[in-house]
């Protein structure tokens, strides 16, 4: 039950995860950068690290319509939205022996940890999630010409190593209220009917 800043938060945690993890000794003192990325940073990239760039949504149709949140005095809002954020996260460097490296270091880091737990995802201190909430973050299947596609459109046939990832079942809450619901059930107990007569 994540506010709208929820997507920006899901990118900015497997940043976070990759920086936490990062150690120039496991890359011969070479410095990385992890970065989110839009279309037009891919022109100019870095010279090495990992880009994080989101290319899809999804809304997840297998959890369509959760219900919306109930606060403490009784006000319902209108139901989630639970998306699937895709991103393509692309190793990047100078050499083949470094980029294949990056790309086999961050697939591990990433193994590892299989799902984003609240703490990660509020790490900058703002609560978008639940403390209860986490996010599940897998591998996503992507054809190779789709992937090949996104490379034509975005650089122009410059293809690096990149590896797809999905982010499941991003449930975004509703601000808007649907009102107050009525009491489920009231009780009423009446002595008299308890008197034989």
């Amino acid at each position: 039950m994540a506010t709208h800043h929820a997507i920006t938060a899901v990118a900015d945690a497997l940043v976070q995860v990759l920086e936490s993890r990062f150690s120039p000794q496991d890359f011969n003192n070479n410095t990385l950068e992890f970065k989110v990325y839009l279309a037009s940073d891919f022109a100019t990239p870095m010279d090495a690290g990992v880009s994080i760039f989101l290319y899809r949504i999804y809304v997840n149709h297998n959890h369509r319509n959760p219900a919306g949140r109930i606060d403490v005095n009784g006000r319902r809002f209108r139901p989630q939205l639970p998306l699937d954020l895709y991103f393509l996260l692309t190793a990047w460097a100078k050499d083949a022996s470094l980029q294949h490296t990056i790309a086999g270091w961050m697939m591990r880091v990433l193994e590892d940890m299989p799902s984003l737990p609240a703490g990660l995802l509020n790490h900058r201190g703002v609560e978008i999630f639940q403390p209860d909430e986490t996010v599940e973050l897998s591998t996503a299947e992507l054809e190779t010409e789709t992937l090949f596609r996104i490379w034509e459109v975005i650089v122009n046939n410059a293809y690096q190593i990149s590896i797809p990832y999905v982010a499941r079942n991003v449930k975004v809450e509703s601000d808007v209220s649907s009102g107050f619901g009525d009491p489920v059930q009231r009780r009423e107990f009446d002595g008299r009917s308890l008197v034989r007569a």
